[in-house]
C-alpha cells in the first residue's frame, strides 16, 4: 500500500523538476464539455418557428386567395375551349387579340339574348299567375264550401291573410331577402368579370406563356408540357363544341314536341332545356324537363305527362346513340369514369368542379396514355364474355356425380 499522509490522502507526484504542480478546475467546469448547450439546438429552434409561421402565413393566404384560385381555373379551362377558334382567326390574319374579343363578344350577345328571352318569359308566367289567382282562390273555396259545407268567402280570406302575423314576417324576411340576394348579383357580376378578364388573357396571350412557362424548363420537359397543352386543348374544345352540337339538336326535337302541344313560349323553352341538360352534369336533364312540364301543366295536365315521357324517351336516345358518337373523338371516356369525376369535382370545388370534372379527366386520361404500355390481348373466349357452354357443364357435372369413389376425373386428366 502507498504510504499516506495524515489526512488520508494520496500525495501528488513530484515533477520532474522538484515541484508539485497545482490541481486547477476543468476549462468547461466542473461538469466538463456537457454542461454547454450545442450550437445546434438554437439554430433548430429558430428555423422550426420560422417554418411552422411560414406554413400558418400560407395556410391564411390560400384560404383568403381561394375564390380567386378558382376562378383563374375556371378563366384558364375557358380559355383552352375558345382556343381553336382564337387559332384559326389568328392562321388566318386576324390578331389573337381582336379573335379573343370577337368571340367573348359573340358568348355576350348570345347569352344576354337567352337570359331576356327567359326573363321575359317568366315574367309574363309570373303575370299571369298573379292575374289569375283570384280565379284560383274562387275555385279552391267553391270546392271546399261543397265537399265541407263550409260557407267561407274571398273576402274573409283575404283579410285573414292580410292580418295574419305569417304575412307580416315573410314580408320583413323578404325585405331582408332583397338585400342579400343584391349582394349577391352584385358579387356575382364581380366574379363573371373577372373570369371573362383573365380568359381574354390568357387566350389572347397564349403563345406568349406557353413561352414564359417553356423558358425556366428544360427542353425535354418543354416538349411534354406542350403536348399536354395541345391535349388539353383539344379535349376540352372539343368537349364544348360536342356539348353545343347536342345542346341544338336537344332543342329542336324539344321546340318541336312543344309546338305541337301548343305550349307557350316554346322557343325559349327548347334553349332552356338544350343548355341546361347538357352543361350541368348529372342532374341538368331533370331541371331542365321540370320548367316545361310546369309551364305545359299550366295548359293541360295530360301536356305534362307527355312532356315528361318524351324527355324520358330522348335522355336514353341521348345516351345510347347520339352521345357516344358525338364525343367518341372528342371526349372518349366511360360513362362511369365520367360519373365518378363529377362526383369528384363537386366534392372538391363544388358546381365548377362538375363543369371542369370531365375535360379535366379526359385530359388526363390521354396525356397519361401514351406511357402505358400495352400488349396484345389472347384470343381467349372468357376475353369476349363468353363461359363454357352448357353442354360441357353439364357433361361435367354428370361425370362427377357418376364416378365411383377414388376414380379420378377424365378431364382432370386432359387438364
Amino acid at each position: 500500500m502507498a504510504p499516506t499522509d495524515e489526512t488520508d490522502e494520496v500525495p501528488q507526484h513530484a515533477s520532474p523538476f522538484g515541484t508539485t504542480p497545482p490541481i486547477r478546475p476543468p476549462a468547461d467546469g466542473p461538469t466538463g464539455a456537457n454542461s454547454r448547450m450545442p450550437r445546434w439546438i438554437p439554430r433548430a429552434v429558430v428555423l422550426t418557428l420560422a417554418l411552422y409561421a411560414a406554413f400558418q402565413l400560407g395556410t391564411w393566404a390560400f384560404h383568403q386567395l381561394t375564390g380567386l384560385l378558382i376562378n383563374i381555373l375556371i378563366a384558364f379551362f375557358l380559355a383552352l375551349a375558345i382556343e381553336p377558334a382564337v387559332s384559326w382567326m389568328a392562321s388566318r390574319g386576324v390578331r389573337r387579340g381582336l379573335g379573343a374579343f370577337l368571340v367573348f363578344l359573340a358568348v355576350l350577345i348570345v347569352s344576354a339574348g337567352f337570359v331576356t328571352l327567359l326573363g321575359t318569359m317568366l315574367a309574363n308566367q309570373i303575370i299571369k299567375i298573379v292575374e289569375d289567382f283570384p280565379a284560383y282562390i274562387d275555385s279552391v273555396i267553391n270546392w271546399i264550401n261543397t265537399h265541407f259545407h263550409t260557407e267561407l268567402k274571398r273576402v274573409d280570406v283575404q283579410e285573414g291573410l292580410l292580418r295574419s302575423d305569417w304575412l307580416r314576417n315573410y314580408v320583413q324576411n323578404s325585405a331582408t331577402g332583397v338585400l342579400d340576394v343584391s349582394a349577391q348579383v352584385l358579387g356575382g357580376l364581380f366574379q363573371l368579370l373577372t373570369i371573362s378578364l383573365f380568359s381574354f388573357y390568357f387566350a389572347a396571350d397564349g403563345p406568349r406563356l406557353r413561352r414564359a412557362l417553356c423558358s425556366v424548363l428544360p427542353p425535354a420537359k418543354q416538349a411534354e408540357v406542350l403536348r399536354a397543352w395541345e391535349i388539353a386543348v383539344n379535349k376540352t374544345g372539343g368537349y364544348l363544341y360536342s356539348r353545343g352540337l347536342m345542346a341544338l339538336i336537344s332543342g329542336v326535337a324539344h321546340y318541336i314536341l312543344l309546338q305541337a302541344l301548343g305550349v307557350p313560349n316554346a322557343p325559349v323553352l327548347a334553349v332552356w332545356v338544350g343548355l341546361v341538360s347538357q352543361f350541368i352534369p348529372t342532374i341538368g336533364t331533370y331541371l331542365a324537363g321540370a320548367l316545361p312540364m310546369l309551364i305545359a301543366f299550366t295548359v293541360d295536365p295530360w301536356y305534362a305527362l307527355w312532356v315528361l315521357i318524351f324527355v324520358v324517351i330522348y335522355q336514353q336516345f341521348e345516351n345510347y346513340v347520339l352521345q357516344p358518337k358525338l364525343t367518341s373523338k372528342t371526349v372518349d371516356i366511360h360513362p362511369a369514369v365520367a360519373f365518378g369525376s363529377v362526383i369528384a369535382g363537386t366534392a372538391l370545388l363544388g358546381p365548377v368542379g362538375a363543369l371542369i370534372a370531365i375535360p379535366a379527366v379526359a385530359t388526363l386520361q390521354a396525356f397519361l396514355g401514351a406511357y402505358v404500355k400495352r400488349y396484345d390481348v389472347t384470343d381467349d373466349p372468357r376475353v369476349h364474355g363468353h363461359r363454357l357452354s352448357e353442354s360441357n357443364l353439364f357433361t361435367r357435372a354428370r361425370a362427377l356425380w357418376t364416378r365411383r369413389p377414388g376414380e379420378r376425373d377424365s378431364t382432370d386428366d386432359s387438364s
